[in-house]
């Protein structure tokens, strides 16, 4: 249990920690477009991300995939960049128009778990059961994920209920801030 427990919070700083903040803006991102009418979709949003970020975490950690790092923290912030631009061309918010980011949460979530898999394959000893470590991780990180969520939505419930602002113009302005600081950390981390 003390393994869950140890590799839970890692997971759980994985998304909520300073140094976190690709992950969060990702999450920011992707729920930017949704109300907190949407919490289930939301939701099922975030763990479509979580399976394609466990998929290739435990690829990588047992050595059946691996790339260089520099190109995966290059990837990362485009995923970010990719996603808070398609935000801002979407016209209608209804669920069908903007399924697509359950594909895109999924896809992301494989180039996402890359970023992590060095450090965490590190972390896991050979006579540690690999299986009840990444699963200990992986709740943390829905768990962490649940919270940023929670937070997003709460903040998008008090802005567009308590001001003058509209739908359209907050999607626009969390997605035109989020595409500025990723678009920079791409920037500063172009691999060649």
């Amino acid at each position: 249990m003390q393994d869950f427990i140890f590799y839970f919070k890692l997971g759980w700083e994985h998304i909520i920690s300073a140094d976190a903040l690709d992950h969060q803006l990702f999450i920011l991102a992707l729920v930017a477009i949704y109300s907190y009418h949407n919490l289930k979709q939301v939701l099922i949003l975030v763990t479509a991300f979580t399976i394609g970020h466990s998929l290739t975490l435990f690829l990588s950690v047992t050595d059946v995939i691996r790339f260089e790092s520099k190109w995966v923290e290059f990837l990362i912030p485009c995923t970010i960049v990719f996603t808070a631009l398609s935000n801002l061309f979407i016209k209608d918010f209804s669920l069908k128009s903007i399924k697509i980011n359950y594909y895109l949460a999924l896809i992301f979530g494989l180039i996402h778990g890359m970023g992590f898999a060095n450090s965490i394959r590190i972390m896991l000893a050979k006579d540690q059961n690999i299986g009840w470590g990444l699963f200990g991780f992986n709740v943390g990180l829905e768990a962490g994920q649940i919270f940023v969520v929670i937070i997003i939505l709460a903040a998008t419930f008090i802005v567009l209920n308590y001001s003058e602002i509209k739908r359209p113009s907050w999607v626009l302005f969390i997605s035109a801030a989020v595409f500025s600081l990723a678009l920079k950390m791409a920037l500063e981390r172009i691999p060649f």
